[in-house]
């Protein structure tokens, strides 16, 4: 099996490092305004604002993997494992090929950019990537695509050919 490293763009790094602060600055701030009450809204504010958080980092790609058998994209709960079999193409793409994309229903910078998204040239893609460029798109039997954007995409095209 061979693994595949993945980072962050400046972009995502930037998003990433923003949000943390501003929701930190948000719970901090309702805290000290409403330090002489038990102000149930505080609470959940701060817990929806974390859960939303951690869900955020919890569904981001770690790295990716290739078998014999599956290509995989780690995250911290589950994987998302894709046998090879239903696997028709994987090819490096180029920003230029991507065109315009739009989110869907994703995370659009924060720890990545992962979930549903729409292109004009190729249509409904999920993303399991952690930039905007280094891109390479699997395409799946019944007309799924997924994109993933790994350190090397090259030698990932390579090795899963290989």
């Amino acid at each position: 099996m061979q693994t595949f490293k993945t980072s962050l763009d400046n972009l995502a790094k930037g998003v990433t490092i923003a949000v943390t602060l501003f929701l930190a600055g948000i719970i901090l701030l309702q805290y000290i305004l409403f330090i002489d009450t038990s102000n149930v809204i505080s609470l959940c504010t701060a817990t929806t604002l974390l859960l939303m958080y951690f869900i955020a980092f919890a569904l981001r790609p770690i790295n990716y993997s290739i078998s014999a058998n599956h290509l995989t994209i780690h995250k911290i709960f589950w994987n998302v494992k894709i046998n090879r079999n239903q696997i028709i193409s994987v090819a490096y793409v180029t920003k230029e090929t991507i065109g315009c994309t739009t989110r869907v229903f994703a995370v659009g910078g924060l720890f990545g950019y992962f979930g549903k998204f729409s292109n004009s040239k190729i249509g409904s893609i999920t993303w399991y990537a952690t930039r905007r460029n280094k891109t390479v798109l699997i395409k799946i039997c019944n007309n799924k695509k997924n994109m993933v954007t790994p350190d090397d995409p090259e030698t990932f095209v390579a090795n899963y050919y290989a």
